[in-house]
């Protein structure tokens, strides 16, 4: 029988050893940071479930919560000074895999050839300046206060992960999706977006100025305290729960709604086509501050 309280103790020691605290656990797992603390003091216990998610998240194996396995999580590197990047030569014959890791401080602008080998880490300050991410998978990662500037994230999959604060500007995130994520506080400045989808997850406090969005999905996803602008042409948000969300200066063309509530929305200066327009009126949005383009 599993002991509440030794399971408690597990999760804050593996939770202390990535360095998050308890909110940046709970938001990963969509759940409140006092259910967290319930179980770190041994009141209550996550499912089995949950405790497969919790192993991932925290980088242990799942027989790290039995009462045989050595209470002590494993240890991961922590990388606090730069590190120098192999020639050009020399990447070719590596096969990176920086999974289960615990990233801080660390500069590794103009990486290549990732891909699925950045699983389940934790990383914090890291600098990925004008690095190739193309393809990438990055599953169950928290990443918190990075800067992505100028790389490619074309093609990726963003899975299960909490990222908060970081910088993408002038990334081209083309035909990327997010599934279950959190994307809180993070610039996206001249980020090309064309073709993302976003689904089971939230988007929040993050800049968006000059952005490019076309054919971007949002699918069952929380969309608050944000401003879109520009050309928005053939996008679409199904089941969608909006807090002050607000598209100004904006063209919205060809784009669909289909949400409980648009009553989330606000529009200063813009202009749709027919089809946004009813879509939009269908919904009952305040279409204040929305005129109709002329054919």
């Amino acid at each position: 029988m599993l002991n509440a309280k030794m399971i408690g103790d597990k999760i804050a020691t593996a939770r202390k050893k990535i360095n998050i605290s308890q909110a940046q656990l709970a938001q990963r797992l969509f759940i409140s940071s006092q259910a967290v603390g319930k179980w770190e003091r041994g009141e209550s216990m996550p499912d089995i479930t949950t405790l497969n998610t919790l192993s991932e998240i925290l980088g242990v194996d799942l027989n790290y919560f039995s009462e045989s396995f050595p209470s002590e999580a494993p240890e991961t590197p922590v990388m606090k000074q730069p590190v120098e990047l192999p020639s050009k030569k020399e990447q070719k014959k590596l096969n990176w895999d920086m999974s289960r890791g615990n990233w801080v401080d660390a500069d590794f602008s103009g990486l290549k050839n990732l891909h699925e080998k950045f699983s389940s880490s934790n990383m914090q300050r890291c600098k990925f300046i004008g690095s190739d991410l193309a393809g990438l998978l990055l599953k169950s990662n928290n990443v918190d206060n990075c800067d992505f500037s100028g790389s490619d994230f074309s093609r990726s999959h963003i899975q299960n992960s909490h990222l908060a604060n970081n910088l993408f500007k002038g990334c081209s995130m083309k035909e990327t999706e997010f599934s279950g994520s959190h994307i809180s506080g993070c610039d996206l400045t001249d980020a090309d977006l064309t073709g993302v989808v976003i689904r089971s997850g939230g988007m929040d406090k993050s800049t968006l100025a000059n952005a490019v969005w076309n054919r971007t999905s949002f699918k069952e996803t929380y969309l608050g305290d944000m401003t879109f602008e520009g050309e928005i042409e053939d996008c679409y948000f199904e089941n969608c729960a909006f807090k002050r969300v607000t598209f100004q200066n904006a063209t919205l063309t060809n784009t669909f709604f289909k949400c409980r509530s648009l009553k989330g929305i606000r529009f200063i200066n813009c202009q749709a086509d027919r089809m946004t327009y009813e879509f939009l009126k269908s919904g009952k949005a305040d279409l204040t501050g929305i005129t109709l383009l002329t054919a």
